[in-house]
């Protein structure tokens, strides 16, 4: 199970699709439906939707150890530290790395996210313990206890409507992979399936399948008019199983 404390190095699938980009199956082996699931329902979490997050306070800064894909590697900095509460109860420690300026330029950037991740329910956050702010044009990251942000990548998250999205997928690496993505359940689960939700997750699929498959679960539980009628029953024909699974464990009595 340690191993899953390295996927805050993996990054999102390159391309976009949504509802009626279907995979053209006349050209991949075992035709997943889509190439990536961040792209498929962007409306199904918005800027516009409720929030747990309440305050960022500041605290003593000191040094840290973070994870830069500009460098692909660590680095060991003294960043802006400040704690961001959740009405839920739950803390984050965000560090942010001070090439943003002032401790007050940098508290700034922050509260651009902290109302985005406090969008998703208690479960994707309950272990979340850091998150690590970087300017850059580099992909988001998950895993490691942490959530992993560079700040030039955010305005094509935003433009295509998927930042909500995109914490979702990293968080499910952060906060369930390691309690159910090598589960016996989740692997028969997998077997009994027709096949992949994305080509993302075919590709990976003991890294990314349960992150691929979790937006659409939530997606189909809690915000379904996102897909169109043929999409649905296709996500259902393809994906029964996971679907089963992501309601037991995940929905059943946890609420949103």
């Amino acid at each position: 199970m340690k191993n899953i404390l390295l996927i805050f190095l993996i990054g999102l699938v390159i391309g976009c699709t949504n509802n009626d980009d279907f995979i053209d199956c006349d050209y991949v082996e075992n035709c997943p439906l889509f190439y990536g699931t961040i792209f498929v329902a962007p409306e199904t979490l918005t800027d516009s939707g409720p929030t747990s997050f309440e305050s960022i306070i500041s605290i003593e800064d000191a040094n840290r150890k973070m994870f830069d894909r500009r460098i692909d590697g660590w680095i060991n900095i003294k960043p802006y530290l400040f704690e961001a509460n959740f009405s839920d109860n739950l803390k984050i420690e965000v560090q942010v790395n001070p090439e943003f300026g002032t401790k007050e330029e940098a508290k700034q950037v922050a509260l651009q996210y902290l109302p985005t991740i406090g969008r998703m329910p208690s479960y994707l956050r309950k272990d979340v313990e850091t998150i690590w702010l970087h300017d850059g044009n580099e992909n988001y990251g998950g895993g490691n206890k942490n959530l992993l942000i560079h700040h030039v990548r955010t305005e094509e998250y935003v433009q295509k409507g998927i930042l909500e999205e995109t914490f979702m997928h990293e968080a499910v690496h952060t906060s369930l992979d390691e309690y159910h993505l090598f589960s016996e359940e989740w692997i028969n689960a997998q077997s009994k399936d027709l096949g992949f939700i994305s080509e993302y997750a075919m590709e990976f699929p003991q890294r990314e399948d349960l992150a691929e498959t979790y937006p659409i679960c939530f997606g189909l539980k809690y915000k379904p008019s996102a897909f169109k009628k043929e999409v649905r029953e296709k996500i259902f024909e393809m994906i029964p199983n996971r679907l089963e699974y992501c309601d037991k464990y995940f929905f059943d009595g946890l609420g949103y």
